[in-house]
């Protein structure tokens, strides 16, 4: 049975950190373990005291998670799922599907996200000053400690700099002075980097507790911030990397029941395809929110309600040309609640025994092996300005599965490398990923890094982007918090 722990810091995240000297509480729990059964232990600690074994370090850096796997993170993905090409948001979702830029409720909806990103910035900033001055802690759990700390941060301003742009960067050497200028988008981006080689050198290349990063999901992500920054050969570099290991296959599915169960299953606890996940469990406020989010109460595939509050539609182009034998497309369900024949409602996640609306058992994936064949594939094509037989095979192990074939096997499905240019290509990528990633928060931000948001959201929903819907706008509260910005400035465009 493996144990991670909650540890809760701090007040406000836009207030400057108290004195370590007061008493912080920590919660004891599991977060994940063959049972994915919950304990809760609290006891007092003095923050003075602590930071000086390898357990309390432990804690400290469990508290890094808890931002953002409770309600959070899934609320994030259906934030951005509602601005991709596939998908409609509902009720206070609605404006953004409308890309004119968001309302009240959405203003608050990601000022509450910003938050969280910085609190678990807060979080990792602490491991990552107090750890190296325990007393009584090895340096080798310390560098380990710290490189998965380093791995979170760069992770939460991943999310950040593609959301807002420039933002304040707060480290373990500044977090205690409130007024932190915006830094530009490339200083967040070599700040990123910094942190993720040293969390690549540091971290184990497996791991006691799931749900933990490994030095394959810094690789990972890694490339995936190479990819957002056009550095393609460091990009096929580290997708690369991770498929020589051959630690790691695409799950094999036979039906659309294989995708519910076997691979997003409630009851999964990891699979060969699994890089890095959020890790959830059927107990109270510990389940994954997605599924509440995403069901329809008709299906009975989730125990609960469900909000149905981001949906699809049968008339998108995406859908209407997706292929038919495509497993992948039989995860949509048309049921009219009210908007039409043609709504399309998710079954991507079930969960028939989640307790609440938050007690669903489905981890929620961040990095699974078909993005790292997907990310090597395009990488080396515009590498190589062509397209290879090592990038079609890449590809072409997404696409197999997908038709419940086994994705190593050559098969009379496979795309034809005649058949297709570089540029050709890379939108077939584009495409695949559509079909594949639905509901894990990664089309908007593609259709940004790729240059195609114009096109795609017009083609699939008809619909013109307005410039400001590109950036969230920075929250009220940093901006009347933080002196050293200026709201005339140093707000995003429109806002």
């Amino acid at each position: 049975m493996h144990y991670l722990t909650k540890f809760m810091v701090m007040n406000h995240i836009n207030k400057p950190l108290l004195q370590y000297s007061l008493i912080l509480l920590v919660f004891s729990f599991i977060l994940v373990s063959c049972q994915k059964e919950l304990e809760e232990n609290p006891q007092a600690v003095n923050a003075e005291d602590f930071y000086n074994t390898a357990e309390e370090v432990e804690t400290a850096v469990n508290a890094i998670y808890t931002p953002l796997r409770i309600t959070m993170f899934p609320n994030y993905i259906a934030t951005l799922e509602c601005q991709s090409d596939w998908l409609y948001g509902r009720g206070s979702w609605d404006p953004l599907s409308q890309y004119q830029g968001l309302n009240d409720a959405n203003v608050t909806r990601v000022s509450g996200f910003w938050d969280v990103f910085y609190r678990s910035i807060r979080n990792a900033n602490l491991v990552i000053q107090k750890a190296p001055l325990g007393t009584s802690i090895s340096v080798e759990d310390v560098n380990r400690f710290v490189a998965e700390a380093k791995f979170l941060r760069a992770f939460c301003y991943f999310q950040l700099v593609r959301n807002w742009g420039g933002v304040p960067l707060r480290n373990e050497n500044n977090m205690l002075e409130p007024n932190l200028p915006k830094s530009s988008v490339e200083d967040v981006y070599q700040f990123i980097l910094a942190d993720l080689l040293e969390a690549e050198s540091n971290l184990p290349t497996t791991q006691a507790d799931g749900g933990r990063p490994t030095v394959w999901a810094a690789k990972t992500l890694l490339g995936d911030v190479y990819l957002q920054l056009g550095q393609y050969e460091q990009a096929e570099a580290k997708a690369s990397e991770v498929m020589a290991t051959g630690n790691f296959s695409l799950v094999k599915i036979a039906n659309k029941e294989d995708f519910q169960q076997q691979l997003y299953g409630p009851d999964i606890q990891t699979t060969s395809e699994e890089i890095f996940s959020f890790k959830y469990a059927r107990l109270p406020d510990q389940g994954n929110y997605i599924l509440w989010i995403s069901n329809h109460p008709s299906t009975k595939l989730f125990s609960f309600d469900g909000a149905y509050a981001v949906h699809g539609y049968a008339t998108n182009p995406n859908y209407i040309n997706q292929d038919e034998a495509d497993i992948r497309k039989q995860l949509w369900d048309k049921i009219d609640f009210g908007l039409g024949p043609n709504t399309l409602v998710s079954s991507k996640y079930v969960d028939q025994k989640a307790i609440s609306q938050t007690g669903a058992g489905n981890d929620q994936p961040i990095y699974r092996y078909a993005e790292v064949l997907l990310l090597y594939a395009e990488a080396n094509c515009r590498i190589q300005h062509a397209v290879t037989t090592e990038a079609m095979e890449a590809l072409n192990q997404v696409h197999r599965r997908a038709y419940g074939l086994d994705p190593k096997i050559p098969s009379d499905i496979d795309l034809k490398l005649a058949d297709y240019t570089a540029e050709t290509f890379i939108d077939r990528i584009i495409q695949e990923r559509g079909y594949e990633f639905v509901y894990e928060g990664k089309r908007w931000l593609e259709l940004k890094r790729t240059g195609k948001v114009d096109e795609l959201i017009s083609y699939g929903k008809g619909k013109t982007v307005a410039e400001k819907h590109l950036l969230w706008p920075i929250p009220v509260s940093e901006m009347n918090y933080n002196k050293a910005l200026d709201p005339k400035v140093d707000q995003n465009p429109g806002y």
